[in-house]
């Protein structure tokens, strides 16, 4: 009888490199941050000119209530 040996058998494998959603998610998450930053720099700055304004309206308001009561003084009598 023949001795029979089995042949080791040998497989090649193939490993693809796929890239998953995971550069997708990052790249998303970034541009939401970035959205929300941009709002809230802008609004922000709008509220500090409302605020620049609203002070210089009262200070122009002041002046002029001043201005009244020395007008007021110096009226004879």
């Amino acid at each position: 009888m023949a001795d029979y040996q089995e042949r080791p058998t040998t497989t090649t494998t193939v490993i693809e490199k796929r890239s998953g959603g995971g550069m997708t998610f990052v790249m998303l998450l970034l541009v939401i941050v970035v959205a929300v930053a941009a709002y809230f720099l802008i609004n922000g700055e709008s509220r500090k000119d409302s605020a620049v304004e609203s002070a210089a309206t009262q200070v122009g308001q002041a002046a002029s209530d001043v201005g009244a009561a020395a007008k007021d003084a110096v009226k004879p009598e």
